[in-house]
């Protein structure tokens, strides 16, 4: 009985900190919205800390940052099961599925991170090595196989001081700040000074940042056009037409603004064909130019656009989606796995869509805007990547594929990010919402909440000076982190014994 016991002790010791780890994990993910619960984040990031430096071995090590990754993002993104219950009978059972293959394989990142510091580093010193690494792990899940960052630590502190960060040092640096202050609460038993200072340094940093300046008006009014077309009835042959009546009666109301906007793939046609229903959207609107989403075919390759139309309700512009969310909007190998019924879950035509060329500043009646698509503003490199610095960005988006719980608030506090990263404003048309008119400084002026039909017409706030991270992007934080993982390897080689 006593040796049972002890071989019972034995195993619970060796699942505690793997419980522990998976369990801050998800207490992580309540900091994102729509929860914001930040006060869960100490004790997270410093569970994450403890397990690290307790860790016997790198292996050991990265197995706990996978169970860490594996509790956030099963948590986190779980939003994800929502576009594989619009068509239930056929895609349901893909959800689990779905949800569990991404949280492992995004955890992988993070397992590399903590495998990587342990590989290196040896007890306290590994929670320098850690905030670098897992740092770069951020880096690599934001660019690497199209990149996916969405979840990431910047994330959590919208509506706080410390998101005053972004326009110095982006969504990165603030992820390393997050990190940096966070992290070292794991030695606070052994070295509370050592552990205490980082956070305080932190915050002071944070405090000591200037709030972004207001932004003056620039006397331009934009409508922005919200329909409310659940997914499942979007392209319905019997309902998808009075989704577009709806939206033509929102852009037929006065006094009339100065341009309109309705969300993505807002036209259920291509625009090939779709003559007759722009001049009727047009004379609706009352020759105020109307910029709409839409599909459309060119040499047999199918793009999800957004078009600008005139007063004559001729297409006087085009931007082609290039950033494409795989397995939603095209399918690797697609041309393969077409012959066997797989496509893209978002695309109406073909079994997917083709990629347009990228960021391209368009002409608006209001000015000069950059447009992105849905998904396209989730990347900040995406946004930097212009040729020039547009005067707002315009997202057209369709949050009916992320539910209604946690998908379209983690959607909009990204789009209010790459506004505040680049002291611009976004106007922000949401086919299910949250629709609004976003300042340069992040803040929303105007908007419509989630599932409700209806339009705003909202004053059009003017472009900030460009922003330090609008001329650097994410490469300061790179080579500082990529330097802090060097010095801990040539540190830990000095210190290797001398054979």
């Amino acid at each position: 009985m006593i040796s049972l016991g002890l071989r019972r002790s034995a195993r619970q010791l060796r699942l505690a900190p793997a419980a522990l780890a998976f369990g801050s994990g998800a207490l992580l993910s309540l900091a994102l919205a729509p929860w914001h619960l930040l006060l869960g984040l100490p004790a997270a990031l410093a569970a994450a800390g403890w397990v690290a430096v307790q860790a016997a071995s790198a292996r050991s090590a990265a197995l706990a940052g996978w169970l860490f990754g594996l509790g956030y993002f099963a948590f986190g993104l779980s939003w994800i099961i929502e576009p594989f219950q619009i068509d239930p009978e056929r895609h349901a059972w893909m959800a689990p599925f779905a949800l569990l293959f991404l949280a492992a394989g995004l955890a992988l990142f993070w397992a590399a991170a903590f495998g990587l510091s342990a590989r290196i580093s040896r007890g306290a010193w590994r929670i320098p090595v850690l905030v670098a690494a897992w740092s770069l792990a951020e880096f690599a899940r934001a660019y690497l196989l199209t990149g996916f960052p969405w979840a990431a630590f910047g994330q959590f502190w919208i509506d706080t001081p410390a998101a005053n960060l972004l326009p110095w040092a982006g969504p990165q640096g603030l992820a390393l700040l997050t990190l940096a202050a966070f992290l070292p609460l794991a030695l606070l038993r052994q070295r509370p000074l050592a552990a205490a200072a980082p956070l305080a340094l932190a915050a002071a940093a944070v405090l000591a940042i200037p709030a972004p300046q207001q932004a003056a008006q620039t006397g331009k009014t934009v409508r922005i056009v919200q329909p409310n077309a659940p997914q499942d009835l979007k392209w319905h042959p019997e309902h998808r037409w009075e989704f577009v009546r709806r939206s033509v009666a929102f852009s037929a109301e006065a006094p009339r603004p100065d341009l309109i906007v309705w969300p993505e793939t807002a036209v259920p046609q291509l625009l090939n064909y779709a003559d007759d229903t722009l001049r009727v959207i047009s004379d609706s609107a009352g020759g105020v130019p109307v910029l709409l989403g839409i599909q459309r075919e060119e040499a047999g390759a199918y793009y999800n656009s957004a078009v600008l139309l005139d007063g004559d309700g001729m297409a006087a512009a085009t931007y082609d989606k290039a950033h494409l969310v795989p397995f939603g909007e095209y399918v690797p190998f697609g041309d393969v796995l077409a012959r066997f019924g797989v496509s893209g879950f978002a695309s109406q035509a073909g079994a997917g869509y083709a990629a347009g060329p990228g960021a391209q500043v368009m002409g608006l009646p209001i000015g000069s805007a950059l447009p992105l698509i849905c998904y396209e503003a989730v990347f900040p490199q995406d946004v930097n990547a212009a040729d020039r610095r547009p005067e707002m960005l315009v997202q057209i988006t369709n949050d009916a594929w992320f539910g209604t719980r946690s998908g379209p608030y983690q959607h909009l506090v990204q789009a209010r990010m790459r506004a505040l990263e680049q002291g611009l404003p976004m106007i922000r048309a949401a086919n299910t919402g949250v629709s609004a008119m976003i300042a340069p400084d992040g803040g929303m002026l105007d908007s419509l909440p989630l599932g409700q039909a209806g339009y705003i017409d909202a004053g059009l706030p003017a472009p900030l000076p460009p922003t330090l991270y609008s001329r650097t992007g994410d490469w300061p934080v790179f080579l500082l982190c990529l330097f802090g993982v060097f010095a801990a390897f040539f540190r830990r080689r000095a210190l290797a014994p001398q054979s």
